[in-house]
C-alpha cells in the first residue's frame, strides 16, 4: 500500500508556512487523539500518520528532501529507517511533539489527571542528528546498494541502560512536580482564577530525579562509542540527495529519543560516461575508415558492456540511443537511455605514403561534403539528446 502525501494528511498546501503546518497538525492530532477516540484503532493510526507527516514537514531539511524526491527522499523507500514514528508508541510521540498541543489543553480539556496528565513528561533529552557521506559508482546508483558503515556517535550506556542512574534505587519521583513533569500555578486576576502549566524546573519535565549517577556515563545515560549501520540505498539516487534513517543518530540523554542519521549521496566520476539526469552520455571516437566502411564496437554502459553497430557512412556528430540503458527514476518505473555521440577521429600526422593516398582522393566527388536536405542540425541533435 502506497503512503499518503504528507501535505494531504495535514490538509495543507505545499507552500504552507511552518506556522500553518503546526496549526494543521494540532487540529488533525486533536481530532484523532486517543483520549477522544478510546479503543479506536483507525483513529490511532491516523494520529500516528499525522505525527509522521509533521515530523518531516516541520524539519526544514527533511521537508526540502521530501518536496524534491517524495517519500524515498526521507528514507521511506528502500532507504531504511525513515520516520522514527513508525516504531514509536504513544508516549514517544507525546514526548517529541507534546508541546504542539499546549500543556493547558491537557490540563483542562482532558481533565488534568490520569493517563493524559503524564504525557507532559519528557523522557530525557533527544539526541542530535548525524550526517555521513556515502560515495557510489554508476553501477551502484543504477541498481541500488547496501552499504555497511561504522558510525562514531553517542550510544546508550550499557551499564545503566540509558537511565543515567547507578541502580533502580537511585531514581526517585521528583518532589517538585510529584512525577507529572509539570507544575501548575493558579493566579488571581480581575477575570477570576487562571491556571498555567509549565515544565517542572527541577526535573526538566522528566518526572524523576537521580540521587546516585551511573559511574560509566556520569548520569547522561549515554557514552561515546561506535555503531555498525547497514544502509539500504534505493536505485536512482543522485548527487546531493539526502536520505534519512530515523533513530540512527546520537542517543538521547537519560532515555531521550535518538536523533536521525542523514546520508548525503555523492557520485563517483566515471572514466568514460557522464550523467545527464536519467540519461548517460558517451563520447565515442572512431577512425575515418570505420566511419566509411562501418564497424561493430563494444562500448561501456553503467552496468557492463554493450555491442553497437556503426553503419557505413556514419557522420561525425551522429547520436545513437541505447534504450533503457540509463538510470532509473527513484519514484517511478521510468528509466533513462544511453546516448552515444560519435566523433570521427581525424589523424594529425600522416606518413608520406598515407598523404599521397589521401591526395589522390581529395578531388573525388564522393569526398565532397553533400549533407542530406532532411538531416538534423547540431542544435536539433542536442535538443533530442536531452529530451
Amino acid at each position: 500500500m502506497s503512503k499518503r502525501d504528507y501535505y494531504e494528511i495535514l490538509g495543507v498546501a505545499k507552500g504552507s508556512t511552518a506556522d500553518e503546518i503546526k496549526k494543521a497538525y494540532r487540529k488533525v492530532a486533536m481530532q484523532y487523539h486517543p483520549d477522544r477516540n478510546p479503543g479506536d484503532k483507525a483513529a490511532e493510526e491516523k494520529f500516528k500518520e499525522a505525527a509522521e507527516a509533521y515530523e518531516i514537514l516541520s524539519d526544514a531539511d527533511k521537508r526540502a528532501q521530501y518536496d524534491r524526491f517524495g517519500h524515498a527522499g526521507v528514507g521511506n523507500g528502500r532507504a531504511g529507517g525513515g520516520f522514527s514514528g513508525g516504531n514509536m508508541n504513544m508516549e514517544d510521540i507525546f514526548s517529541q511533539f507534546g508541546d504542539i498541543f499546549g500543556d493547558d489543553i491537557f490540563g483542562s480539556f482532558f481533565g488534568g489527571g490520569g493517563r493524559s496528565g503524564t504525557r507532559g513528561r519528557s523522557r530525557g533529552i533527544r539526541g542530535s542528528n548525524l550526517r555521513v557521506k556515502i560515495k557510489l559508482n554508476y553501477e551502484e546508483i543504477a541498481n541500488g546498494a547496501n552499504k555497511t558503515i561504522k558510525v562514531k556517535k553517542y550510544v546508550t550506556c550499557g551499564t545503566c541502560s540509558g537511565s543515567g542512574a547507578k541502580d533502580k534505587g537511585s531514581v526517585q519521583t521528583c518532589g517538585t512536580c510529584g512525577g507529572s513533569g509539570q507544575v501548575r500555578k493558579v493566579t488571581n486576576t480581575f477575570l477570576g482564577q487562571m491556571q498555567t502549566v509549565t515544565t517542572c524546573p527541577t526535573c526538566n519535565g522528566e518526572g524523576t530525579t537521580i540521587t546516585n549517577k551511573c559511574t560509566s556515563c556520569k548520569g547522561e545515560g549515554r557514552v561515546y562509542g561506535e555503531e555498525t549501520v547497514s544502509i539500504d540505498i534505493p536505485a536512482g539516487v543522485s548527487e546531493g540527495m539526502q536520505l534519512s534513517m530515523g533513530g540512527k543518530g546520537n542517543a538521547g540523554e537519560r532515555g531521550g529519543a535518538p536523533g536521525d542519521l542523514i546520508i548525503l549521496i555523492e557520485e563517483e566520476t566515471h572514466p568514460q560516461l557522464q550523467r545527464e539526469g536519467l540519461n548517460v552520455a558517451l563520447d565515442l571516437h572512431i577512425s575515418f575508415t570505420d566511419a566509411v566502411f562501418g564497424t561493430q564496437l563494444e562500448v561501456p554502459t553503467i552496468d557492463g558492456k554493450a555491442k553497437i553497430k556503426i553503419p557505413a557512412g556514419t557522420h561525425s556528430g551522429k547520436i545513437f540511443r541505447l534504450k533503457g540503458k540509463g538510470f532509473p527514476a527513484i519514484n517511478s518505473y521510468e528509466k533513462g537511455d544511453q546516448l552515444i555521440h560519435v566523433n570521427v577521429w581525424t589523424p594529425q600526422h600522416l606518413s608520406a605514403e598515407e598523404k599521397a593516398m589521401m591526395e589522390k582522393l581529395q578531388n573525388s566527388p564522393n569526398f565532397k561534403p553533400q549533407p542530406a536536405k532532411g538531416e538534423k542540425s547540431f542544435f536539433d541533435k542536442v535538443k533530442e539528446m536531452f529530451a
